[in-house]
């Protein structure tokens, strides 16, 4: 039987959207954000010098047409992108009203989301009276610290200190419909923090606020690091997606990183989450072991996390080229039969003004079943295609790429 992998690039857009002007960083629009795009050139320039040098490279994910695929999404040329694609080769459209990981993943799974997400304003207080009041009594303090967008880092420095005097708890947002919520591990307590979170969530999603994030950290003032210990509590996506109709047809779906909290575990049966260091291991050991049959699903987020949002060109580089290097031994240990999709769930150009998502199209590269220029397709045309590749019956009204 056929074995399927979807791998996600957490953030690795390629510009174009043809309604990214709807789509703000503070009163910026996204028209022109290009996070691939603007990577190169910036390597190309001399302008990401820091742990990496020269043009980037990427040449495993060029192969296959990651190249030709921003060219075609946003007429630009990648700088030191350009070899002749050998994979299955596209750029793909989002048609939800978002660019946020819940967005860009449920529609990559066949279901574009029907609605228009909670955000709140960027205002202080940025919540509603009777959800700082709750958030408070689920973590039995008299109240709350941040209540206002911010970065994450930042916000740790600034409010780090009277979290440990106070412990209240650190409550802020962005322009994506998220309430997050940060503590230390060790004075606030981790399993106290992923209950708070937990009990919150289901208010929040009754409001279509898309996830509730723990952001557990530890350290002292002055040197306060986040932990990989974060945990999203997602509202579950309304109507079956992928992952329920390969598992529907008795076939196993694996995730890997936090596939499993995007989609509120329907349709998954097992995760393995840890660093993207250590996820990279785990896909390789799935190409290597899983048997024929079923779905591997992979998200890799730290172009995202730890580049894209603090707007690091080098780190951002140094990130894609690291994957790059990595996943070109895993590509050539796909089986005969084996097909892997690359692709992305929405953009976060690290040049870009902000330090918000930005609205793009995303390469969709698949190795395994020859070449094929797929053009511009939709979002929902990865999960088609998926299907088709394992023989799963799928709704009609998607249109596969194979």
């Amino acid at each position: 039987m056929a074995r399927a992998f979807l791998v996600v690039m957490d953030s690795v857009g390629i510009g174009g959207a043809p309604d990214a002007g709807n789509f703000f960083n503070g009163k910026t629009p996204d028209t022109g954000a290009n996070t691939l795009a603007h990577i190169a050139r910036a390597c190309a320039a001399g302008e990401a010098e820091e742990g990496r040098t020269g043009p980037l490279k990427m040449p495993h994910l060029d192969a296959l047409g990651l190249g030709a695929a921003c060219q075609l999404a946003s007429g630009a040329e990648v700088s030191g992108l350009g070899t002749e694609p050998k994979g299955l080769w596209g750029a793909a459209t989002e048609q939800s009203r978002g660019k946020d990981t819940p967005s860009g993943h449920w529609e990559l799974a066949g279901l574009p989301v029907p609605w228009d997400w909670t955000v709140f304003p960027d205002t202080v207080p940025a919540f509603p009276k009777e959800i700082s009041r709750m958030a408070a009594e689920l973590a039995g303090t008299d109240g709350i610290l941040g209540n206002c967008h911010a970065s994450g880092t930042e916000i740790l420095k600034a409010l780090g200190e009277e979290h440990l005097r106070t412990g209240w708890p650190i409550c802020y947002t962005s322009a994506d419909s998220v309430f997050q919520i940060a503590a230390h591990e060790e004075h606030f307590g981790l399993e106290r923090l992923l209950k708070l979170c937990a009990d919150l969530a289901p208010h929040l999603h009754e409001m279509r606020v898309g996830r509730v994030i723990a952001r557990p950290f530890v350290g002292e003032p002055g040197a306060f690091q986040r932990t990989g210990n974060r945990r999203d509590y997602a509202l579950t996506p309304p109507g079956k997606v992928l992952t329920n109709w390969v598992q529907d047809a008795g076939l196993p779906v694996r995730a890997i990183g936090k596939i499993g909290d995007i989609f509120s575990m329907q349709g998954i049966d097992t995760v393995t989450k840890g660093s993207d260091a250590a996820l990279m291991e785990a896909l390789g050991q799935q190409v290597d072991e899983a048997p024929d049959g079923g779905l591997v699903f992979a998200n890799f987020v730290e172009f995202d996390s730890l580049w894209g949002h603090r707007r690091d060109v080098s780190g951002y580089a140094r990130a894609l080229e690291w994957f790059d290097a990595e996943i070109g031994p895993v590509l050539a240990r796909l089986r005969p039969g084996d097909l892997m999709i690359l692709t992305a769930d929405h953009g976060n150009d690290p040049t870009w003004t902000g330090t918000d998502h930005t609205r793009e199209r995303v390469p969709v590269l698949g190795a395994g079943l020859g070449e094929k220029a797929l053009g511009l397709v939709d979002f929902t045309s990865v999960a088609a295609a998926i299907s088709e590749h394992l023989g799963v019956i799928y709704p009609s009204e998607l249109r596969s790429f194979l």
